[in-house]
């Protein structure tokens, strides 16, 4: 049996009383989403709603690049998605962040530069990287992934992307047809060198943050394996798993929305 909660929607449910699911007054906590690569804030609607309605502050932010937001691909770096955070986050306090995927690289660096005004970082499907690390160092440690066989390089137009034919392998293996050939049928490029830049952490700042992870069973992109080195080598003990691909938000959106709001409080 894998080691970790196993968290299944009607045992996560009955765990919830009765009065926070009909409190609706805002808590002093702002929960920040980050989404992952190839991906935008458009894709946490779900999870964001129902956020919403348990009484959470929520702000979904959209990396520039990413959705509808066309800033040009020679613009976008680490340091633009960094920066976009921050300024959604301003100076407000008790920050949770939610990063997915790639968005786990973001939500580190955030964390390192503005650690006091953050409460906890609950990483889903997510990289964790070390200091020094980027996506595509600890990427080419995943002997799981289905990424490498279906990716498509263009360093001279400084974009990644996937093969259409491998979309729904990759991503959402487990979500219904008509939503694959909609992720597949859309799929932006994805800026290259965000994913190859190393993140500058240290061990009093970023290092002494609370952190939880939510692990995704049946991910294509981040293997299990990986996921489970990356949460033993940050020592990260607070740990759920999904019997999920690599977009819970998908398919236990509702389930997901539990887990964080749970571990908002």
């Amino acid at each position: 049996m894998k080691n970790s909660i196993l968290v299944l929607a009607m045992l996560l449910l009955t765990t919830i009383t009765a009065s926070s699911q009909t409190n609706k007054a805002k808590n002093e906590n702002t929960i920040v989403i980050i989404h992952g690569a190839w991906s935008s804030s458009n894709d946490w609607q779900h999870v964001s709603e129902d956020l919403i309605a348990g009484g959470n502050s929520v702000i979904a932010v959209n990396l520039p690049g990413h959705g509808s937001d066309n800033t040009p691909i020679s613009s976008i770096s680490l340091k633009l998605y960094v920066d976009e955070v921050k300024k959604a986050i301003g100076s407000k306090q008790n920050v949770v962040l939610v990063g997915h995927s790639f968005g786990g690289i973001v939500a580190s660096q955030v964390a390192e530069e503005i650690a006091p005004q953050l409460k906890k970082i609950i990483y889903i499907a997510a990289y964790v990287p070390k200091n020094g690390e980027s996506l595509l160092t600890i990427a080419q440690t995943d002997a799981e992934s289905h990424v490498g066989k279906n990716l498509i390089v263009d360093e001279k137009a400084g974009i990644a992307s996937i093969k259409k034919e491998g979309i729904a392998d990759v991503f959402l293996a487990d979500a219904p047809k008509q939503v694959a050939d909609y992720v597949s049928n859309n799929l932006k490029p994805e800026p290259l060198a965000p994913l190859a830049t190393p993140v500058m952490l240290t061990d009093s700042k970023f290092g002494k943050i609370n952190k939880v992870f939510v692990y995704s069973l049946n991910d294509h992109t981040i293997g299990y394996s990986l996921q489970q080195k990356m949460t033993k080598d940050a020592g990260i003990e607070r740990l759920y798993s999904l019997p999920s691909s690599h977009t819970p938000f998908i398919m236990f959106p509702h389930v997901l929305a539990q887990i964080i709001a749970l571990e908002a409080k």
